[in-house]
């Protein structure tokens, strides 16, 4: 297949876009086309994202995945990627998650970071906390369009958007009442299953700090021509491998920083 000629990439973009309204998995792309890789895959990204526009929906905040060695290994995958969310993807979570119309939805722990000033470089840790002006837990609820949700390619998991889906943000706390942005990497993360602690983690687990995914997310998009804007949320990816949701499920984040943030799936 030639590489990044926007037509071909507009037409895998939508395949993914068909995949995911209908809530039927397709093969994954890499297998169709073996010459797909990661800066064709982020084209594909942002095809997808730009139907989503069209559609009236906002870009607001932006995801790191396979941050955690825990995750790398669950999807057998090595190397942290981006995704891109909207607001139509943020969950009112006082309300059930509706599981209907998701092909195989999983939940994981994350940290987030509101970004009160744009990023034009490649901050060091200490100018990326201070350009953050709120930290917050959050779930990301995944929903890979592929069939089996694991054994794909890294570049077929950027092209689906890293198989983002939906999020939530819980109460956040202001960057001016967290000591340092090293004690992040210490706060304590416990994911509830139906009122059971399933998984444990400290943020270290979140690239070493959960601060650092801000960091890798500007050497990305300053690698692509991006920048990283103001008055956005990123998520800074997920401390322990992500549960299958199930209806009737109850799911909870705890941590030693935050107010408990979680939802019930139907």
């Amino acid at each position: 297949m030639p590489k990044n000629t926007g037509r071909e990439n507009q037409t895998l973009a939508k395949r993914l876009w068909d995949a995911r309204t209908t809530a039927k998995a397709i093969t994954p792309l890499g297998k169709e086309f073996p010459s797909l890789d990661a800066a064709q895959a982020y084209d594909i990204l942002w095809e997808g994202i730009r139907l989503r526009e069209d559609q009236g929906e906002q870009v607001v905040a932006y995801k790191m995945g396979l941050t955690s060695r825990a995750k790398r290994e669950q999807m057998n995958l090595k190397d942290p990627i981006y995704g891109v969310l909207t607001d139509k993807m943020e969950y009112d979570y006082e309300h059930p998650f509706d599981l209907r119309g998701h092909i195989h939805p999983k939940a994981e722990p994350e940290i987030a970071f509101h970004v009160s000033r744009s990023f034009t470089s490649v901050p060091t840790p200490e100018e990326a906390f201070e350009n953050c002006d709120l930290v917050a837990p959050a779930i990301e609820i995944l929903d890979s369009r592929y069939e089996g949700f694991k054994y794909f390619s890294l570049p077929d998991v950027i092209a689906d958007n890293g198989s983002s889906s939906s999020y939530l943000i819980g109460e956040p706390t202001r960057r001016d009442l967290i000591p340092d942005w090293r004690s992040l990497a210490e706060v304590k993360m416990d994911f509830l299953i139906d009122g059971t602690p399933t998984h444990h983690a400290l943020a270290s687990e979140i690239s070493g700090n959960p601060l650092l995914s801000v960091v890798a997310l500007c050497e990305l998009f300053l690698s692509q021509g991006r920048t990283v804007p103001a008055n956005v949320w990123i998520l800074a990816g997920a401390a322990t491998p992500a549960v299958a949701l199930k209806s009737g499920m109850e799911v909870t984040l705890k941590t030693t920083l935050f107010s408990p943030i979680g939802f019930h799936a139907k």
